[in-house]
């Protein structure tokens, strides 16, 4: 008995040396479906984004209120790299919502992104980077729309800056311990990597592994620095708010083609990537709401965001000017 007692004690105190991390998922395509407006869906509700503010007083209020943008599956953009951009690979290169069949395997009935990248035929070595259509702000409040068609932060929302949370962004995130992805192949050799910034915009490229593959798998890359043991890492105390921010959000994913592998047409899908990370900080529920008495941490973001929301206004402001320039059959007198 003495024995058995013993040997639950030493099994205790070996957890007890063990870090454990957290999981959560940086991003599923699967919410990310056109859903509004409800009558001709053209973007996410959940991720809207106003740029009408930067459009100038010679739109009318109907026209201000088309110039909106979200993390819709069909917004998202990729970049060639210079070396492969031409007219041919940039219009042939696009991403599309791809709903997956009934009773599939895996994900069954969902949404995925579907991935299309024209590469050059010619042998040398080229990528194109998969990115959303705004750089995702860390600290931005959730909106509502109203019954007039506007966006407005509910009062209980203001200042906690979550609107992207679980959508592009993880917070309290400490150490890295793995980041996986759900991505089905369809047997092309090339290589798929995720890139990803931290609360100091320091950006990391991951490298997740190729693709040359059939069906659905999960690939994951494992952090070699990463030390389970707590008697082995080096214990330090960190001031908290407003220096421990630690956040991961999305930036891009990158695909790579090696200069010996054909060009031409690449198609793959993408499910979600989650997570594995040491929480920052234990308790997140703190006694004092520190941000929505402060709100140090949206002034860091507020320049930043708005710098980006002129960006991305005058570039999409001059795609809905081009659209609307652009020959449509149904304008045409028959």
């Amino acid at each position: 008995m003495r024995r058995s007692v013993l040997f639950v004690l030493i099994a205790v105190m070996t957890l007890g040396t063990v870090a454990v991390a957290d999981e959560a998922v940086l991003i599923d395509f699967a919410q990310l479906v056109r859903n509004y407006p409800a009558d001709n869906p053209a973007h996410n509700e959940q991720t809207l984004l106003d740029y009408s503010s930067v459009a100038g007083t010679s739109f009318t209020d109907e026209e201000k209120l088309e110039m909106r943008v979200s993390l819709a599956i069909d917004s998202w953009e990729i970049n060639l790299a210079s070396s492969s951009s031409s007219v041919t690979t940039v219009s042939n290169s696009m991403v599309r919502s791809a709903p997956v069949r009934e009773g599939a395997s895996r994900f069954g009935g969902e949404t995925v992104m579907g991935i299309r990248v024209n590469f050059p035929t010619e042998p040398f070595n080229s990528w194109a980077l998969i990115r959303p259509p705004f750089e995702i702000p860390a600290y931005a409040d959730i909106q509502e729309v109203q019954g007039d068609g506007t966006l407005e932060v509910p009062q209980d929302e203001v200042g906690r800056g979550r609107k992207f949370d679980g959508i592009g962004v993880v917070k309290n995130v400490g150490v890295l311990r793995s980041v996986s992805m759900n991505v089905h192949g369809l047997n092309f050799p090339h290589g798929i990597s995720i890139i990803l910034q931290d609360e100091n915009n320091r950006e990391q490229e991951i490298f997740l592994g190729n693709l040359q593959f059939d069906g659905w798998r999960t690939l994951e890359w494992r952090n070699p620095n990463y030390i389970s043991e707590v008697r082995n890492r080096e214990l330090r105390v960190f001031p908290l708010y407003p220096n421990l921010t630690p956040m991961r959000k999305l930036i891009g994913i990158r695909i790579y083609r090696d200069a010996a592998q054909t060009g031409g047409d690449f198609i793959t899908y993408i499910k979600d990537v989650s997570l594995t990370f040491d929480r920052a900080v234990l308790q997140l529920e703190r006694d004092v709401d520190d941000e929505s008495v402060w709100g140090i941490l949206q002034e860091r973001e507020r320049s930043r965001r708005e710098a980006e929301l002129r960006r991305l206004g005058n570039i999409q402001v001059l795609r809905y000017l081009e659209q609307r320039r652009m020959f449509n059959e149904d304008n045409v007198d028959g």
